[in-house]
């Protein structure tokens, strides 16, 4: 006989926080991660070792909206929903598109691709090049956590046992003369797990950078992001001469530590980290999004 799985499903936020304070409980809004982790042979239920607190009703939790130039995105916002909302940034939406597939997108959430911590998170390279701040509210009120400080490692997260991710809040995202792109090398273009993924932002100014940001997944245990690398291009005119590129690229070489796995190799990722690089900083030109 299956064991039996505490489950709760509140009607309000409220009542969610007042119970993740009593007790602890495996929060699920699309479960894409959670049953994934938790999946037990063919035929047999998860075995999940805690409570389940669903999550993915909240009206609180599935909001899009903007004040000034900041976007607050739901946690619960499903990747289907973002990609059909005029406000998520086409960057964004790119990469959203390369997740999986429909189905998986019609239940898989931004706040849980972030609180799964995975190094190849296809999300996280944009959030962190975005500077997403990430809010979370318990019943002791809210916190603002830079997302960069939030994943600490593989599945490590700084959320206590009776907080939950309301809110991603991408600052500034609509900046005028800005630059994203996002990059995903995997077997396929969809429905496969990032290789190397790479997010580059850049905002120029009279052909000079007035900013630039660049970021790495699954190259390391975490988002590999270097912000004294950044600072060295900052006022450099475009197009950027080799010399400067080339000092970039071996400040990166130097902390971009992949490993092997069933997917790739580290020398394979390395390689094709740096020359995505390489690539994004040698444009010539660059078209505002």
């Amino acid at each position: 006989m299956a064991e039996k799985i505490t489950a709760y499903r509140f009607d309000r936020l409220d009542q969610t926080l007042s119970q993740l304070n009593k007790e602890d409980c495996a929060i699920i809004a699309g479960g894409t991660d959670v049953m994934v982790l938790h999946k037990s042979r063919r035929g047999v239920p998860p075995k999940i070792p805690k409570p389940i607190v669903f999550i993915d009703h909240l009206t609180e939790l599935k909001q899009v909206y903007l004040i000034h130039k900041d976007l607050h995105i739901g946690a619960c916002c499903t990747y289907s929903e973002l990609l059909e909302n005029p406000l998520t940034p086409l960057a964004l939406k790119n990469a959203m598109k390369s997740i999986a597939a429909p189905a998986i997108r019609n239940r898989g959430t931004l706040g849980g691709n972030i609180c799964n911590a995975s190094p190849a998170g296809d999300s996280l390279p944009l959030l962190y090049v975005y500077n997403a701040k990430l809010l979370l509210r318990s019943v002791n009120g809210d916190r603002v956590v830079a997302i960069n400080d939030y994943i600490q490692g593989p599945r490590r997260v700084q959320r206590f046992q009776n907080e939950i991710l309301i809110e991603i809040i991408l600052p500034s995202v609509f900046e005028d003369g800005s630059h994203v792109v996002f990059e995903k090398v995997g077997n396929r273009n969809a429905d496969a797990i990032a290789k190397v993924s790479f997010a580059g932002y850049i905002r120029i100014s009279k052909e000079r950078i007035d900013d630039i940001r660049l970021a790495f997944g699954a190259v390391g245990p975490t988002m590999v992001r270097s912000i004294d690398s950044e600072k060295k291009l900052l006022g450099k005119r475009i197009p950027l001469p080799d010399a400067d590129i080339s000092l970039i690229v071996a400040d990166f070489e130097k902390i971009i530590r992949p490993i092997d796995d069933q997917r790739s190799t580290a020398v394979y990722r390395k390689t094709v980290a740096l020359n995505l690089l390489r690539y994004f900083l040698s444009l010539k030109q660059y078209q505002p999004t």
